[in-house]
């Protein structure tokens, strides 16, 4: 069953000018604000219990994707279903419970947990505001520090005084305390020391299999994503240009900058190789390039790339990409 369902995602980042403002641009003696467009009509499913894994460049528009699916920033165009029915009309408990349903566990650790309260304080806070906790609370948060391997000895220890993979576990039993049966991982590794990095990858594994749950894990780092992913959507500038199973994806990489992203994974090989980044640099999302975003960058890119926006298509089954050169028969 679909559990989550992004249909045409668009979101803009702008300031909203005053009055005064509003009347210079229309008299045309100011220009209009700057738009950011840091998603252009993103569409993915999400099935329960699968591990999708959200990849591209920064500043492609990940973490914009992953807050939209957590329910914690609004759309500016498109339709979010949550198992099958739209978000925006659920009412009453109906939507209190899809609101609980979908929690993030954000890039920063430190920055995601109040300073002045503790750990306790800090995993017991959503779901007594919920009403989830009838009585105590020790014994509730106690269950849910354990499940994200946290000692509950240092329950009453505030932030600073843990380290980053105490702090990350710390994050993971607050998101997991509202029982929730989606979780959005924005970079939830990438500030971590490789050997941690291994143990909270294998922590999400252990609780998907004992608790059923989805995930959206948003990297950067394809060793991860390809570790931990059931299937890979790749992104680039507001659009997502490849979809696949994990395995397909790196065995047969359809787009153009898939297999660039993929050809510099490093890998353990004899012999010597020269390392060479993606070419070029990633377009402003202030005024990205018209037709296929990644034609300046690609060394295939014809004419019709250049004035065209290539369409998502299936070329394998389960394989899909927005390429022209898949037109070529």
């Amino acid at each position: 069953m679909t559990l989550l369902s992004l249909e045409g995602i668009t979101r803009r980042f702008g300031s909203t000018p005053d009055l005064a403002a509003r009347i210079a641009i229309r008299l045309g003696a100011a220009k209009p604000p700057p738009v950011v467009q840091a998603l252009d009509g993103v569409s993915l499913d999400i099935a329960e219990g699968e591990v999708v894994g959200l990849v591209g460049e920064s500043g492609c528009g990940k973490s914009t994707l992953g807050r939209i699916a957590a329910g914690i920033l609004p759309a500016s165009e498109g339709t979010i279903r949550w198992k099958g029915r739209d978000r925006a009309t659920l009412q009453g408990r109906a939507r209190r419970d899809a609101e609980l349903a979908a929690q993030m566990i954000f890039q920063n650790p430190m920055a995601a947990l109040n300073p002045r309260m503790n750990v306790e304080a800090l995993v017991a806070e959503a779901p007594q505001i919920h009403g989830m906790i009838s009585g105590g609370k020790g014994a509730y948060v106690d269950d849910y520090l354990r499940k994200a391997g946290f000692d509950p000895e240092m329950k009453r220890r505030y932030p600073h005084q843990f380290s980053g993979g105490q702090r990350a576990r710390a994050n993971i039993a607050r998101a997991l305390a509202v029982q929730p049966e989606f979780l959005v991982c924005d970079e939830s590794v990438a500030a971590l020391d490789v050997s941690i990095q291994a143990q909270i990858l294998n922590l999400f594994m252990d609780l998907r299999e004992q608790l059923g749950l989805t995930y959206l894990f948003v990297s950067h780092d394809l060793g991860v994503v390809e570790h931990i992913s059931d299937r890979v959507a790749i992104m680039y500038l507001g659009r997502i240009v490849e979809e696949a199973p994990v395995a397909e994806v790196f065995a047969r990489p359809n787009h153009p900058y898939t297999q660039q992203l993929l050809a510099e994974v490093p890998r353990i090989r004899p012999g010597k190789r020269r390392f060479s980044a993606v070419k070029g640099e990633l377009p402003s999302p202030l005024n990205p390039p018209k037709g296929c975003h990644f034609h300046p960058r690609c060394a295939f890119a014809t004419e019709r790339c250049r004035i065209e926006v290539p369409k998502m298509r299936q070329i394998a089954p389960g394989h899909r990409s927005a390429c022209h050169l898949n037109d070529v028969a």
